[in-house]
């Protein structure tokens, strides 16, 4: 594994090169490495793992810090909540091999991670990292998206197929009402065309870059309020 591509990424995003984040991105890594040939978690390795999907998930995080800050807020201001404000709740959907949700659980040690997927042997896979990585703040759920359980402050997923009404339709019921979606997509060009599919599902839509280190290719997140 290059560790030097790993340490040199994390820095370009502003995160620490060393310490736990660093030391459990790496084993994470490895495990990866290891598990692949047999389970067949995603279809990358070496330099392009550590890009395309680690430093790729990791990318939108100091946006997402912001959103779940800004929902704490509102929340800890409102009637009711006291001074009392419940931990951020974040769902991964159809996690696969825990990605974005391992990195961010690394990364988010005082927000809940859900990592949810369908498939049997994805789970056994995520179980085990919870495990290795002593994630204490991750939960690992089989299930399809249709029938997870929980409301989730945010909701995280990699939409690198076209939006869905249908799918759509299941993603916000999983929001709380205050909650929201973090699309990650390709293409903000893509981003906008898709859009109309799912006109009426959300009350209000950003697309937000994202450069991804040493990543050519345009990444960008949509972040939706459900209506």
């Amino acid at each position: 594994m290059n560790t030097d591509l790993l340490r040199r990424g994390l820095e370009a995003l502003r995160m620490p090169p060393e310490g736990y984040l660093f030391e459990g991105l790496s084993r994470y890594i490895a495990e990866i490495e290891a598990w692949n040939p047999a389970y067949g978690l995603v279809g990358a390795s070496g330099d392009e793992l550590i890009i395309k999907h680690i430093l790729d998930s990791l990318a939108p995080l100091g946006l997402i810090k912001a959103e779940l800050a800004s929902i704490a807020a509102r929340r800890s201001a409102a009637p009711g909540y006291g001074l009392s404000v419940p931990r951020p709740r974040l769902a991964d959907l159809g996690t696969g091999a825990g990605l974005p949700g391992i990195p961010l659980a690394l990364a988010l040690p005082d927000v809940d991670v859900a990592l949810v997927d369908r498939m049997g042997k994805r789970i056994r896979f995520l179980e085990s990292q919870k495990a290795l990585l002593g994630l204490d703040n991750a939960e690992v759920i089989e299930s399809e998206v249709e029938r997870a359980p929980g409301s989730y402050d945010l909701v995280t997923f990699r939409a690198f197929r076209p939006f869905e009404r249908k799918l759509f339709r299941t993603v916000f019921a999983l929001c709380e009402s205050d909650g929201v979606v973090f699309a990650y997509k390709g293409k903000r060009e893509k981003a906008e065309a898709e859009l109309p599919e799912i006109e009426g599902l959300y009350s209000s839509a950003r697309i937000l870059p994202v450069e991804v280190p040493f990543l050519a290719d345009e990444r960008c997140v949509v972040v939706l309020a459900p209506a």
